[in-house]
Order: structure tokens, then sequence, then C-alpha cells
């Protein structure tokens, strides 16, 4: 089962961007003047068709990519642990499953780290197995695993349940919901964003929609819907939400 404990409570000041540009390596423009104030009580799912705006914003925050101009501020009282949409690089080395997570770990002892691998169904044997020939599913669940030990008290994840089957997706659906730190993550699927999310965040081609609601009321707020169709309006891209 999946949960996520925070080694420390989270204080007021939890992540300030200011005017954040980045452009992608073929100069297409994923970021432009983007500014977000996130609060201690926020779980933000960021929604839309832009997916590469928010894993380009999601690899800033955490460190991956510098943005090309702009700043942001982690508070004094935060720490982040972060899921990110190809883990690929976490895995190329020669390391077995319990190695890999122990190097994550400050109790070094394999049977505790056995255990967080056994709450990711990592039974056994399988907990020796190396990690370079993991499927994208038990890449996730190792990754998973790092998490919960981290003790972070802000979580990023860009497209968890990719790769995920329904038993996975359901434990850290409910592993979520429970967190009582800040959560930060993009998701293709509705129920996941609707069970989770009290703010909404959709990155456009001409600007930002934001608005602490479920998503449920976000794809039917007529405002909402008002204001997304003239930041779509001219650029050749469409987007529909299923209610």
């Amino acid at each position: 089962y999946v949960s996520f404990k925070p080694d420390r409570e989270i204080g007021n000041n939890v992540l300030e961007l200011k005017n954040i540009c980045y452009k992608d390596a073929d100069g297409n423009e994923l970021l432009k003047n983007f500014s977000l104030t996130i609060n201690r009580t926020d779980k933000i799912a960021f929604v839309g068709i832009e997916h590469n705006s928010v894993t380009a914003l999601f690899d800033i925050i955490n460190g991956v990519k510098q943005p090309d101009s702009g700043e942001f501020f982690w508070g004094q009282t935060t720490s982040q642990t972060y899921l990110p949409r190809d883990n690929s690089s976490s895995f190329e080395n020669d390391l077995n499953i319990t190695e890999w997570l122990k190097q994550y770990s400050k109790e070094q002892d394999d049977s505790y780290v056995r255990g967080f691998l056994g709450r990711m169904l990592f039974s056994g044997d399988e907990s020796l197995k190396k990690v370079k020939v993991l499927s994208g599913g038990e890449k996730v669940r190792c990754m998973l695993s790092k998490m919960m030990l981290s003790g972070a008290n802000c979580i990023t994840m860009d497209d968890p349940t990719n790769h995920l089957d329904l038993e996975a997706i359901q434990s850290l659906n409910e592993g979520l919901i429970a967190f009582p730190g800040v959560l930060l993550f993009s998701s293709h699927d509705h129920e996941f964003i609707q069970s989770i999310a009290n703010r909404i965040v959709e990155i456009t081609p001409n600007g930002v929609i934001d608005r602490m609601m479920s998503f449920d009321d976000y794809i039917t707020d007529k405002q909402v819907t008002e204001i997304r169709t003239k930041m779509y309006e001219g650029t050749g891209k469409k987007i529909k939400y299923r209610v």
C-alpha cells in the first residue's frame, strides 16, 4: 500500500514562481512569464493539452532543468520528491532493486528497505532483480518506494498512473488523498484528479487558468469555459473535457 509520511510539517511559505520563461531545444515557447503561488494546503492538478509545458515546469522546480529567465523559491520548511514523466535515467546501472532503493535510505538495513518494496508488491526474490530490466510499471513502483522513503512534504508527480495497473492506481490514489503535504501532479485519469485535487491549473497557449475548485466543478464552470475558449482562440488547438 502507498503511504507518504512527511518528516516535518510544512510552513506557510511553500513555493513562489515569478515570470518563468522556458523554450525547448527546438525553440518552442513552453512557459511564458509563468507565475504562481503555492499554498500549504494545495493539491494542484495541472490539466489541459500542453503536456510539454507542464513537464518543463515540473522539471524546473525540481532542479532537472534551468529556466531561461524568471525565478522560483521553495520555502525553508519544504522538502521535495519528484516522479518525472521519464524516469529512465534513474535506472541506468547494475544494481538490484534492494541495492537501488538503499541509495535513498538513511536506514541501511536490508529488511527495512525490503519492507518498503513489499508495500509496492515486490516480494522475496523479486527484490533481487536488476533495475535495468524492469518494466515501466515496475520502475514506477520503485520510484514510489523511493518517494515514500524520502519523508518529503512536497510531492510532484508527472502522469503517475501511466504504466500502473488498477490495483496500484487505487493504492496511489488513497495514499495521495491521505497525504498531509503539498501535491503538484498531472494525470489523464479523470477520477484520479477529481478525487485528489482541490485546485486546478491549466496552462494554455495564451495564459494560465487557476481555480480553487474540484475538477468536475472546473470543467462545468461556465466562466472558466468562456475564458478557455478565448485562450485557445486562433491557436488551431482544441480541447475537450469529458464530463
